[in-house]
């Protein structure tokens, strides 16, 4: 039997307990996708739980999300280890939980069986437009994740490109498309602005373009390099290369060892100040081959930076025509669209302008958290 939510004394909006099931707490946009989260439950009359069910060298998002209050149970066991699955089911009983929420594969199974099993309602959050899979491994995995969300009440997709995947995947029409939010980026004064020009090379008279995703090959960064070669010179722009992974090292010999890159490209690592790159940027420029709903150029909106990015995924669900431009993923295509936006200084500030007015309306955490409170209302059983 399901257990009403929590209702408060005089009238206020009942609690709803949610559990959050993942594989594990480590670095990833999913799992910070529960760090954002946190920050918003409350208002939403949400109480979150979050359960990781594997171990990872550095769970730097359990901590993360133990430091604002929330209750993190990581389960340190092995990649689809059955005994999960009842680890789990004891965990939603003894915390109250109301509705099961699962994030990821493995989870998605997992969270599912253990849910279902006690009656309560399982809301399962895609992150991922996935390619085919290679191998026999890959293709079981897919299809355990595919046979776990059906045993869900809700499936979100995070963009309606993903959406479209899932539905023509998994044979299901019953997708929700409910963006993810992010908190509303910190305002950059005109002197740390400078600032942060001066140090990554963009002095007077200099466009300053940045880039921040992880260096996989899915996130483009090649196509970027390719589109840098046919800008000229005189165009004046510096590319800012903000993330880490495992191409950093050879695109940064590609870099060394080009002429038409060399004075133009920064590799910046990792940065915890995403968010102020961007808003010290005239343009940021996304070239991914691959992307649900990247969390980078939601950022972008919200400190008003207008973006160049590439027509694939679900990005076309951030960026419209007010607010940037998307251009094909082929280098010709990405670098006339740089050059044309970074040498229109007024189309750049009235883009900025609208992409305010869209995240505050589509993408901001609050406007998230409503959604998945309104969904997990639909999910409980009558009250």
């Amino acid at each position: 039997m399901s257990p009403s939510p929590s209702i408060p004394a005089g009238g206020a909006t009942p609690t709803i307990r949610v559990a959050h099931v993942i594989h594990s707490l480590g670095a990833g946009g999913a799992e910070h996708v529960l760090v954002e989260l946190a920050d918003v439950a409350g208002a939403a009359g949400l109480e979150i739980v979050v359960i990781g069910l594997s171990p990872v060298d550095e769970p730097v998002h359990a901590a993360t999300l133990r430091a604002k209050g929330v209750t993190v149970l990581q389960l340190e066991l092995a990649r689809w280890d059955p005994r999960a699955i009842l680890h789990v089911a004891t965990a939603l009983r003894r915390h109250r939980i109301d509705v099961v929420h699962t994030h990821l594969k493995h989870a998605d199974l997992v969270g599912s069986i253990a849910g279902r099993a006690l009656g309560r309602p399982v809301v399962s959050t895609l992150h991922l437009i996935e390619d085919a899979p290679v191998g026999r491994m890959a293709t079981l995995k897919r299809r355990l994740g595919v046979w776990g969300r059906r045993l869900a009440t809700t499936t979100i997709a995070v963009s309606s490109a993903q959406a479209s995947w899932y539905r023509e995947l998994a044979g299901r029409a019953d997708t929700v498309v409910l963006p993810n939010g992010v908190a509303a980026p910190g305002t950059l004064g005109a002197e740390d602005r400078a600032t942060v020009r001066r140090e990554l090379g963009a002095g007077e008279g200099k466009v300053l373009a940045v880039t921040a995703s992880l260096m996989r090959p899915e996130k483009g960064h090649a196509l970027l390099l390719d589109a840098v070669e046919r800008i000229p010179a005189d165009a004046g722009i510096v590319f800012a290369l903000a993330g880490d992974g495992p191409l950093r090292a050879e695109l940064e010999a590609r870099v060394a060892a080009t002429a038409a890159l060399r004075d133009r490209v920064r590799f910046l690592g990792y940065r915890d100040d995403v968010p102020a790159l961007l808003a010290a940027a005239d343009l940021v420029v996304h070239p991914s081959l691959a992307d649900a709903l990247p969390t980078t150029l939601m950022h972008a909106l919200g400190v008003g930076t207008p973006v160049v990015a590439t027509r694939v995924g679900g990005i076309a669900d951030i960026v419209t025509p007010d607010t940037g431009v998307l251009a094909e993923p082929e280098p010709a295509a990405l670098a006339d669209a740089v050059v044309a936006l970074a040498g229109d200084r007024a189309r750049r500030t009235e883009m900025g302008a609208a992409g305010r007015l869209r995240f505050e309306r589509r993408f901001s955490s609050a406007v998230w958290s409503a959604g998945l409170r309104a969904i997990y209302e639909d999910a409980l059983p009558a009250r």
